[in-house]
């Protein structure tokens, strides 16, 4: 057998915001060691600065993808804004993460902070977040699309007494609202110093994993918090401990999470490996020539996409780990019906890795992928089209019809000469659709042919280098 080729997953895109957040809230001096250095990263850095944070580089990885950071937080823990008629400038440019995750913590700060991005950036709805921190006293204006930034937002920090020491936020669209008001949520004024309880609403909840980074990150910085749950007997109980580790997913109006007041408390922590970033490696591990290690990971993290090694093994795939590391070797896939409502970034992974299996693969609980950084249905249809492949979006998610890895690679030889692919200016299309390349005898280069091969650098700046290594 083949010895595997051996790559390193990139530093977490989540788990790098949230301790860049905690840093820059902790009065006195933290450090932030193999935080990922990317575009989404450099806008949230930019704005903590811009509010009163400084970050001080300590070193880079290897590649420069990862970097410590040695960071000194705002003297009172809380961001500083402008004046109304002059307000701090927060270009956030195309990260849905910092936008949503910086408006709830900006408004527990004090001043005016004017919050706006790139053009599909003010197509993107933040209405349910707002309409939570007006209700907890901050004060938001629309300049554009009503519920969409660019916003202003005017605050004197989140009176949550005001509200009865009560938040409530869905997550039907997407669970960085929740993670937001959870981040914020210690700032808040309440009543005798008691918790803001913020109780999850709405019909579902998507992405619930990533509320469990935001608590596992709330927890490394010092900040008190109870999980709560409600029983059968329709009586709420906390999880003991380091129950709510095993949450897997929530259900609306069964949770709640009441959040201490209390100062973020300055530290040391390192940034686990990205499962996100590390399921094109092993999908590539599946579909290429040859088997692929993938290091550092941590196999009990609390990441929603670890659940690429189920998907792998659903679809047949051979796979084997060990203590921080996953290897992959080739495999003939077949079709799978997966919810993947927790794990929607998998999503144009896994229906490229569909195209290559044998039989039709469904993709469900994903509506709200429409409105990520392209529309993650529409944009695989599109693409795996160009290759032969039918797909057929639904409403909440799409049925890829797998046509076999030969077939696959005899339509992508066949290609005319002047056919690209688009990026549909998102990262995980171009990163997903580079999976078509390692397929064997397709002979063709996804670089090559992509309208906007840099658009990775939003979460994996080395991406092409890395993957040139792999063909």
């Amino acid at each position: 057998m083949t010895s595997p080729r051996r790559v390193v997953a990139p530093a977490s895109k989540s788990l790098s915001h949230r301790y860049c957040i905690g840093a820059a809230l902790a009065a006195g001096e933290s450090r932030i060691r193999h935080a990922l250095e990317s575009d989404d990263l450099r806008r949230t850095r930019a704005v903590l600065s811009a509010a009163g944070a400084v970050f001080d580089p300590e070193g880079r990885s290897e590649h420069g993808d990862a970097a410590d950071w040695r960071v000194r937080g705002m003297a009172d823990g809380r961001p500083r804004g402008g004046a109304p008629d002059a307000p701090l400038s927060c270009d956030v440019h195309e990260s849905g993460t910092t936008c949503r995750l910086l408006t709830a913590v900006l408004a527990a700060g004090r001043g005016a902070f004017r919050i706006h991005g790139a053009p599909r950036m003010h197509q993107r709805p933040i209405a349910d977040l707002t309409d939570a921190l007006v209700r907890l006293g901050a004060r938001v204006g629309f300049e554009g699309a009503p519920g969409c930034p660019p916003l202003l937002l005017e605050t004197d920090g989140l009176n949550a007494a005001a509200a009865g020491d009560q938040a409530a936020m869905s997550m039907d669209k997407s669970s960085q609202y929740f993670s937001g008001l959870l981040l914020a949520a210690p700032l808040a004024t309440t009543t005798n110093g008691g918790p803001l309880t913020v109780s999850l609403t709405g019909g579902k909840a998507v992405s619930w994993p990533y509320v469990g980074l935001t608590l596992q990150c709330l927890q490394d910085f010092g900040v008190r918090f109870d999980v709560e749950v409600l029983g059968d007997d329709e009586q709420w109980r906390v999880l003991p401990g380091d129950d709510w580790h095993r949450l897997d997913a929530a259900v609306p109006g069964r949770l709640r999470i009441a959040v201490h007041p209390g100062r973020y408390r300055p530290g040391d922590h390192t940034v686990e490996g990205d499962w996100s970033g590390a399921s094109y490696l092993l999908g590539a591990g599946a579909l290429g020539g040859s088997p692929i290690r993938v290091e550092g990971l941590r196999l009990d993290s609390l990441q929603g996409d670890r659940a690429m090694l189920d998907l792998l093994r659903d679809m047949g795939a051979t796979l084997a780990t060990e203590d921080g590391a996953v290897t992959v070797s080739p495999s003939a896939l077949r079709g799978i019906d997966a919810d993947m409502g927790s794990c929607p970034d998998l999503v144009p992974t896994v229906a490229v890795l569909a195209a290559a299996a044998s039989g039709p693969t469904r993709i469900r609980n994903v509506a709200h992928l429409r409105i990520k950084e392209s529309d993650r249905i529409d944009a695989p249809a599109r693409e795996l089209a160009r290759a032969g492949v039918r797909v057929e979006p639904k409403d909440d998610g799409l049925v890829v019809h797998g046509i076999g890895p030969d077939r696959l690679a005899a339509n992508l030889r066949a290609l005319a000469p002047d056919v690209r692919f688009q990026a549909h200016n998102d990262h995980r299309i171009a990163m997903s659709l580079a999976l078509l390349s390692l397929l064997p005898g397709a002979g063709i280069s996804l670089r090559e042919r992509l309208d906007d091969p840099r658009v990775v650098v939003k979460s994996f700046p080395h991406f092409w280098s890395l993957w040139e290594a792999l063909q």
